[in-house]
Formats: structure tokens, sequence, C-alpha cells
């Protein structure tokens, strides 16, 4: 009996180390791939924070140009419009029309009323 008694505690003290170290083992690797897993969003997400500095910096000279393109634009249309006056655009065959406006006949007999409070 004393025997059975010592095999059958020698077995469980085996098994609770091997599980243990089962537990263990799992346990560390679950951690190290989810170190790895959140060390490669880190690089991931870097990169992504790189690159999209490098665009917008690019974005930004890209603007820079074509502010000075629309401010030269600007400039020769103001230039431009110095120049029309009524003899230049009778030169270009424009014609001076006398207007005519839209009237509307009197209403006759119907009364508005006065809406006042």
């Amino acid at each position: 009996m004393r025997v059975a008694t010592i095999k059958l505690r020698e077995a469980a003290i085996s098994v609770r180390a091997t599980t243990e170290s089962g537990l263990r083992r799992r346990l560390l690797n679950f951690f190290i791939a989810g170190l790895a897993a959140l060390a490669f969003l880190y690089v991931l997400f870097l990169g992504e924070m790189v690159f999209n500095i490098v665009g917008r910096e690019s974005l930004n000279s890209q603007a820079r140009v074509l502010g000075n393109q629309v401010s030269q634009l600007e400039l020769g249309y103001l230039s431009a419009s110095q120049k029309i006056d009524l003899s230049y655009s009778h030169s270009l065959g424009f014609q001076e029309v006398a207007p005519e406006y839209a009237t509307r006949k009197a209403l006759g007999s119907i009364q508005i009323p006065n809406n006042e409070l």
C-alpha cells in the first residue's frame, strides 16, 4: 500500500510538472507572439506616418507653385482689365444697345388689402 501511494504521488508530481511547464511554455509563446505582432504594427504605423509626412510636404510645395501661378494669372487679368474700355469694345465690333425694360400693366380694379397689424 505504501509503495502504491508513493507511485501515485510521484505520478501526480510528474503530471503537474508537465502541465505547469506546458502552460508556462504556451503563455511564453503567446506573449512572444503578441510582442512580435505589436512590434510589426508599430513599424507599420511608423512607416505610414513617415510616408504621409513626406506626401504632405510634396503637396505643400505643389500648393505653393499653384499659388504662384494663380497670382500670375490674377496680375494678367488686372492688367488686361485696365485695357478694356468703350473704344476698345467698338474696335472689336460691339455696339451699344438701347435697353428695353419689361413692365407690368396695372391690375385695374383689384384692391390689394392692407396687411398692417
